[in-house]
């Protein structure tokens, strides 16, 4: 029997960060840092406090926090779909609730294609797999300025037949307090997605005399929210807004590519972090948008789709 012999290595151990290559930028007080993994953003802070519930360095990412949900935002009933008469399986990775959830390059390596102190471009080729047969091309710029954090996301149809397409991420904003219910909230959503048990929309609703209604700014208190919201009030430069105040203040605004918000207060999170922060998610198309087509960009070979969000402190 042939013997296989190994040798012991020795010398300091560098182990692997769960979230990768760490990109940090800062300007005028305020820091972000960016992953290789998912290419998320891991924290955003200014001087004054923290203004994402982040993950510290060692830990893995847990709730989304932060990462980028490409090529589809949320869920996808039974993780099936039909697209140009032909139909797909996705893997289920929500499991419990059959559904396939947030894409597929949440745990892929981002690489760095880009960076100044201020700015870090991080890209991504998605390739065709069973369930997605379309390859497509990723960069995500993050840039911080005198406004404050801008992220912005282009994808590029690098194959050879048209491709649907849905992007968000999954931001938790926080004002530092140790829960999001003494959080004053102003979200500019005009109708709400009612969904069922698991998560998929059955029905749209004018928010007006519901629970569902942050048109005008109030305290969230216990309100619990895993809400999809549409139709969104637009101020004159084309941007939609969601205010949110308890002591300080910030603002998560989104460009005209975003067309639904995702509300989220935390609840089935793990104890540690249930409702610690409030998750304001971009979205190009609504949950369940493979199915539904609710918001779906179509993206012929070559074509390419670029949205921009943003946080404004103060």
């Amino acid at each position: 029997m042939a013997r296989v012999s190994c040798r012991l290595v020795t010398g300091p151990l560098h182990p692997l960060m769960p979230s990768g290559e760490q990109h940090e930028i800062s300007h005028d007080g305020q820091r972000a840092v960016i992953v290789e993994v998912g290419g998320g953003l891991r924290t955003y802070e200014t001087a004054d406090g923290p203004l994402l519930d982040g993950y510290a360095i060692d830990e893995m990412c847990s709730g989304g926090r932060g990462q980028v949900l490409i090529p589809w935002p949320n869920r996808v009933r039974d993780g099936r779909f039909e697209f140009a008469g032909a139909g797909h399986q996705l893997i289920l990775t929500e499991p419990e609730a059959h559904n396939a959830i947030h894409g597929l390059v949440r745990w892929g390596n981002w690489q760095l294609a880009s960076r100044t102190s201020d700015r870090v471009v991080v890209e991504h080729v998605l390739h065709a797999q069973p369930g997605w047969p379309w390859p497509l091309s990723f960069q995500i710029e993050y840039a911080l300025g005198d406004g404050g954090l801008t992220v912005t996301t282009t994808a590029t149809n690098v194959g050879a037949q048209d491709c649907p397409y849905g992007a968000g991420q999954h931001p938790y904003l926080t004002l530092g307090g140790e829960s999001v219910d003494s959080i004053v909230l102003r979200a500019p959503g005009r109708r709400y997605l009612e969904a069922d048990e698991r998560g998929i929309p059955i029905a749209d609703h004018d928010v007006r005399g519901t629970r569902f209604d942050y048109t005008e700014p109030r305290e969230l208190g216990p309100a619990v929210l895993d809400t999809g919201y549409s139709d969104l009030q637009r101020d004159d430069d084309g941007l939609a807004r969601v205010v949110i105040e308890s002591g300080r203040r910030a603002t998560l605004w989104v460009d005209e590519g975003y067309g639904y918000l995702m509300v989220f207060t935390g609840d089935t999170l793990a104890p540690a972090r249930r409702r610690r922060g409030l998750a304001v998610e971009p979205m190009t198309c609504a949950p369940n948008a493979l199915q539904s087509g609710d918001g779906l960009v179509v993206l012929e070979p070559g074509a390419r789709h670029r949205a921009r969000w943003g946080i404004t402190p103060g």
